[in-house]
């Protein structure tokens, strides 16, 4: 990995955003190391080594990661390390992960109407909610639709 100082900065400003985003503090640096990195893939040891963490720690990280589709485990043949990437559809695939959030909350404003009455202003507030989650649901297929229009 590259030792730019000035890169590693950004890095951790990034991290910094990203967990004031809600991201936790390890998978968000660990995000940044993917994204500054000038390898083409990076080995836990190499991502703990740049910050200064644990090896469990970084694990945790990864694992998050790669649960979520933002990096992918690469094969490297001659290694006995696994090797990791971020993926190149990366944000999309966020996104659409994302959905299984939009899910809960369509649930959540669901069940909160089940037990309102119609006149009650928490349904009225509940059934906004289900309609703008909907609405959001609805909108993501044609929204990445035209992301991978323009990335192509």
């Amino acid at each position: 990995m590259n030792d730019r100082p000035e890169q590693w900065r950004a890095a951790e400003r990034l991290a910094l955003t990203l967990i004031e985003g809600g991201m936790q503090r390890m998978a968000a640096r660990t995000l940044a190391v993917f994204l500054f990195t000038d390898q083409p893939s990076v080995t836990a040891g190499e991502i703990a080594e740049r910050l200064e963490a644990s090896a469990g720690a970084v694990s945790g990280a990864i694992k998050s990661l790669l649960t979520v589709g933002l990096i992918e485990r690469l094969p490297a043949p001659g290694s006995r390390r696994e090797h990791y990437r971020l993926r190149d559809d990366a944000w999309a695939t966020l996104f659409t992960s994302q959905n299984t959030v939009i899910q809960a909350m369509l649930q959540a404003a669901a069940a909160g109407i089940a037990v309102t009455e119609s006149g009650d202003p928490a349904h009225q507030r509940l059934a906004q909610m289900h309609a703008f989650y909907e609405f959001l649901l609805g909108e993501i297929p044609s929204l990445l639709e035209r992301w991978h229009q323009q990335s192509d």
